[in-house]
């Protein structure tokens, strides 16, 4: 019954496309003033925008003026492609402040509710192959499709229920190249549990949409998984809770996050919460909370349980935080969700962040 919703997205209809192909599409979004000629500064400490040169304005600020950006992946030249929500534009975005650069929009993209252009990954063999993933909402489905930047989307996934609410949207490689796909229940909770649903499960797949190992069920029981990350070689989700918290579990093959005794590795409160991204880097988590306003740094210990207290990051600087990724300077880049119907935005919102943690020194890794 599986194997009929999936769809191999290999063969014709694309061809190979570097990630600086432009295709205009219309006014770029306002941007933060272009810095100085040479090596990519590393982002200040949180300031208050304008506070200490009004022209140079928030360091930390490297685009702003987008609509909900959800999806993001950082390039190998350390620049990100960040996608929008609810119109399935792609935007590239530079640490150096430079101004952005609209790629091309996803077409098919569905934003009602809260789905629409929800993940982004970027292939293994990218240099090769100039290939992104996406989890994307069409009037019909929930999707994966793969395309290199101004080409046409190929299905690579497709059949994963769609609704009005949890639609999921976790998407990321893992070291050995199998693609993990988080979905949501769609309010439904019965489909989580169900072992022949798509919906309320975290997909274990290659690249052209085929199961890896047993089936492409890889856990179940989930609610709504919208971001996945990796650390210490284990699989983590962050995930919409069903007792009134949100979640960062723990992913194993074969588990059931809904089975009596699933503890998860984290809870939140569900009025502080609102997981929308984790980035994990050696001992610490990085969780983008919109409800709570912040990212939240948490400390694992070698078992992967927490150490002592969460700590707070950004708290109320920017508004609703969600997508979290970190680079390999150890930086993070954080997107802003203040324009999704639910929270106030200011005049220069949506924003992207690109940010050294509290735990890393400069550049370093932590």
């Amino acid at each position: 019954m599986l194997g009929g919703l999936l769809l191999a997205g290999c063969g014709g209809g694309y061809q190979p496309s570097g990630p600086f192909r432009e295709v205009p599409q219309g006014a770029p979004p306002e941007v933060a003033p272009p810095s100085q000629s040479g090596p990519v500064p590393a982002p200040g400490n949180p300031s208050t925008p304008g506070s200490d040169d009004p022209s140079a304005g928030d360091p930390n600020v490297v685009a702003t003026g987008l609509t909900v950006p959800t999806g993001l992946v950082v390039l190998p030249d350390g620049t990100a492609v960040v996608g929008e929500r609810d119109s399935g534009r792609l935007l590239q975005v530079f640490p150096d402040r430079s101004p952005a650069r609209e790629l091309m929009t996803l077409p098919g993209v569905d934003g009602t509710g809260d789905g629409g252009l929800l993940g982004l990954a970027i292939s293994p063999s990218f240099a090769e192959d100039g290939l992104l993933y996406a989890y994307v909402s069409t009037a019909t489905d929930n999707r994966v499709v793969r395309f290199p930047i101004g080409g046409t989307p190929n299905p690579v996934l497709t059949g994963i229920p769609h609704g009005e609410v949890d639609n999921g949207g976790g998407l990321l490689f893992g070291a050995d190249g199998t693609l993990y796909v988080g979905t949501g229940d769609v309010g439904n909770p019965t489909l989580a549990a169900d072992p022949a649903s798509l919906a309320g499960k975290v997909l274990a797949i290659d690249v052209f949409g085929q199961p890896v190992g047993a089936g492409p069920v890889f856990s179940r029981g989930h609610r709504n998984v919208t971001a996945l990350c990796l650390g210490a070689d284990k699989l983590y989700a962050t995930d919409e809770g069903l007792t009134g918290t949100d979640e960062f579990d723990a992913i194993t093959q074969g588990g059931d996050a809904g089975a009596k005794g699933a503890d998860p590795v984290i809870s939140v409160p569900a009025e502080e919460g609102g997981l929308g991204g984790c980035a994990v880097s050696g001992p610490f988590v990085f969780l983008g909370e919109m409800d709570g306003r912040q990212v939240q740094v948490v400390q694992l210990d070698t078992n992967g349980a927490p150490v002592g207290d969460p700590e707070p990051f950004l708290p109320n600087q920017y508004g609703r935080l969600r997508t979290v990724v970190l680079d390999v300077q150890g930086a993070l880049w954080i997107t802003t969700s203040n324009r999704d119907g639910l929270g106030t935005p200011e005049a220069d919102d949506d924003r992207v962040l690109r940010v050294i943690p509290p735990s890393s020194g400069g550049d370093s890794p932590l």
